[in-house]
């Protein structure tokens, strides 16, 4: 193996009417409701069946069946879904990757989140390729399988944190961190690369700021599709994608990619999207390569840990099983480094019990 490449802090209160073309202006009024009722149907003899219109039904035996194939799943008709939870190491900022490791899968964990960052195989430091194998290696002895994330803080410039993005003038070193975290994606059989498009400059017009990310996206694109890896892209609060429209929109602009899935975080949806949580999930499911979940607020973009923020996670749960997704839903939580394990323990239990829980078809 060769190389030759060389969050945002706090909450924040996002900015929802008309600033983006690719927003989806969210209805502030409402609570997030959902009917677990909606997305579960048993058929007669507890066997899931497909609707007519592509969404899954879940059977008595809680077997979820997809109606075809997922990007991130495979041969869902007919088998059960089973969630596969992970962790980002993001969260695990204060341990070393291995002992991180280590922790989660004590814990239970199926995989991880993986932010290449300059403590976590930093992509940067000497002999890339030989810590990459080593760590695949742990890896499999653990059976842990990974998402490999590129939101780390600091890691292009140490001034300013995430930067340079997408949009910015020395984007370059921003493709070039991309592109080699698909060949470590590659070397690690990760199931994708997660990425985001950055916050558009102010000074920057909105028509070059899209030129710049749908010609940085293609070129990774390119890289993804040459080392036979799944690109997962983001809308992220306050960032120039920031909706499941945006996502969309630059989807369509690269010409749909079959490489170009999407992550979805969970807490985004409550964040900022117009639709409830649940049907995010569902409209997101035929893209959906990687997911991303923890608590949070509408309007406020912070990541919260489980039961401190707004959403009912039963029946969200459900509607990602009735996709069909069969990837990793890991958990990201990177301000809680200071309590790793106790947060990492305390979050799987939250979610197993909530993957579990019965509906009684009430609003959520």
């Amino acid at each position: 193996m060769t190389y030759t490449a060389r969050e945002t802090g706090g909450p924040q209160p996002v900015a929802t009417a008309g600033a983006n073309p690719g927003s989806a202006e969210p209805d502030t009024s409402g609570a997030t409701a959902v009917r677990a009722d909606s997305v579960a149907v048993a058929g007669a003899d507890g066997v899931a069946v497909a609707g007519a219109d592509g969404v899954a039904m879940a059977g008595t035996d809680g077997v979820a069946m997809a109606a075809g194939t997922v990007p991130g799943a495979s041969e869902a008709v007919r088998r059960p879904v089973r969630l596969r939870f992970g962790y980002g190491t993001n969260g695990f900022a204060g341990h070393r990757l291995t002992d991180a490791l280590m922790v989660l899968a004590d814990i239970g964990y199926d995989g991880v989140a993986l932010t290449l960052d300059h403590c976590h195989l930093d992509p940067f430091a000497p002999q890339l390729a030989r810590r990459t194998a080593a760590l695949a290696r742990q890896l499999a002895g653990l059976g842990l399988d990974t998402v490999v994330e590129t939101g780390a803080r600091y890691l292009l410039d140490p001034h300013r944190k995430h930067a340079p993005t997408l949009l910015d003038d020395a984007r370059q070193h921003r493709i070039e961190y991309l592109t080699l975290a698909v060949r470590v994606a590659a070397d690690l059989g990760s199931q994708a690369v997660s990425l985001w498009s950055g916050i558009r400059p102010a000074a920057l017009a909105w028509p070059v700021a899209w030129d710049r990310l749908v010609s940085g996206c293609a070129t990774v694109v390119e890289e993804a599709d040459r080392y036979g890896v799944t690109l997962g892209f983001e809308p992220e609060p306050g960032m120039l994608v920031d909706t499941l429209d945006g996502y969309d929109r630059l989807s369509g602009l690269l010409g749909h990619p079959p490489c170009f899935g999407l992550t979805l975080d969970v807490g985004h949806c409550r964040c900022l999207e117009k639709a409830t949580v649940r049907d995010c999930v569902l409209r997101a499911g035929p893209r959906l390569v990687n997911v991303q979940i923890e608590d949070m607020r509408r309007g406020v973009h912070e990541h919260l840990e489980f039961g401190a923020g707004e959403i009912e996670f039963p029946p969200v749960l459900v509607a990602l099983r009735s996709t069909g997704y069969r990837g990793l839903v890991s958990v990201e939580l990177p301000r809680h480094s200071h309590a790793a394990p106790h947060t990492a323990a305390a979050s799987l239990a939250f979610l197993r019990a909530a993957a579990t829980a019965p509906h009684t078809g009430s609003p959520a």
